[in-house]
Formats: C-alpha cells, sequence, structure tokens
C-alpha cells in the first residue's frame, strides 16, 4: 500500500512539471508569435508612411522662420498628397500620435486624409495606422523657403496584441519593445 502512495506522489509531481512546461512553452509561443506579427506590421507601416512623405507636397507644420533652415520636433506631420489643377481636386493627409483613450499613454499613429474639390471640402476619414505606441515622432528638417530637405518618423512600439486578442493564453511575458527610425526626402519632381 505504501508503494502505490509513493508510485501515486511520484506520477502527480511529474505530471505537474509537465503540465507546467507545457504551460510554459504555450505562453513563449504566443509572445514570440506576438512580437513577429509586430516587428512585420510596425515595418509595413513605416515604409508605408514613408512612402507617403516622400510623394507628398507643402508640408506641415511650418516653421515659424523661413529665411534660415529649421529643425521641428512634432508628433504629427501634415503635407498635399494629391493636387489636380485641371479638376481642382486636393487631398491632404495628416499622420499623427494620439492617445487610445483620455489619459492614456498609449498611442496610436492617426491617419487622416481630408479631400477638397475646389477648396471646399467634400470627405474626410480617419483610421488608425497602428496601435500600442509608447511614442511616435516625426522630426521636420526645412531649408529656405520652407522647404522640406528631411523628414525622420520614429516610433517606439509595445507588442501587446494578446490583450486584444479573445483566444489569447493570457501570458505575462512582455514583448520586447520595438523602435523604428528611418529617414526620407521628398520627391521634387518640378
Amino acid at each position: 500500500m505504501v508503494e502505490l502512495l509513493i508510485a501515486l506522489t511520484v506520477s502527480a509531481l511529474l505530471m505537474t512539471a509537465c503540465l507546467v512546461a507545457l504551460d510554459r512553452s504555450f505562453k513563449s509561443y504566443e509572445a514570440t508569435t506576438e512580437s513577429a506579427s509586430t516587428h512585420v506590421v510596425s515595418r509595413l507601416v513605416m515604409h508605408r508612411v514613408l512612402a507617403m512623405i516622400r510623394q507628398g507636397e507643402e508640408f506641415g507644420p511650418y516653421p515659424v522662420g523661413v529665411l534660415v533652415p529649421t529643425k521641428i520636433d512634432s508628433t504629427s506631420v501634415e503635407f498635399v498628397s494629391l493636387d489636380d489643377p485641371n479638376t481642382g481636386q486636393r487631398q491632404v493627409t495628416r499622420l499623427e500620435r494620439q492617445p487610445v483613450s483620455a489619459g492614456a499613454t498609449i498611442y496610436q499613429l492617426q491617419f487622416t486624409r481630408t479631400d477638397y474639390v475646389n477648396g471646399t471640402q467634400t470627405a474626410q476619414f480617419s483610421y488608425p495606422l497602428i496601435r500600442n505606441l509608447r511614442d511616435a515622432k516625426f522630426t521636420l528638417e526645412y531649408d529656405i523657403g520652407p522647404v522640406l530637405r528631411r523628414a525622420t518618423v520614429d516610433l517606439t512600439i509595445q507588442p501587446d496584441d494578446a490583450s486584444t486578442n479573445v483566444t489569447a493564453i493570457g501570458t505575462s511575458l512582455p514583448g520586447q519593445v520595438l523602435r523604428l527610425i528611418a529617414s526620407t526626402t521628398p520627391r521634387r519632381l518640378n
């Protein structure tokens, strides 16, 4: 009888250890896939933001003085993404860091496009490009004019897809914070 109790205790300890190891491996897998997903999405967003800036014109916020080269750090950038004098169409795009909720320290990168025809606003739509930002900063370097010479985008992203995923295992493992910094210059076709 004693041998049976000892065997049962050892079996229970082995099963508990196996289940703890299995639980830990599931949570590690979730944290790794969440981090990889955040990396892919963040790099796609950064590529798209740089492409929009590269193709834009008439950037803002404008420097106060236009007679000397100026560098502006901002949480937003605004530019004309389409200007067709033949049809009178004009699209103004704004990328802006916004808090997810009132008083929140987590932000989202908000995309807003406003359409105009002959100076009259015809449409406006807005949606988040990426959420879970710790910070988003735009550094705009203007030449005399003001002509944008270079734009630098600095995004700091915290992976936490599991907190919004209803099928998540509920890991408490934090994902590695991702920081992406990239610069571009607008095209000057004229």
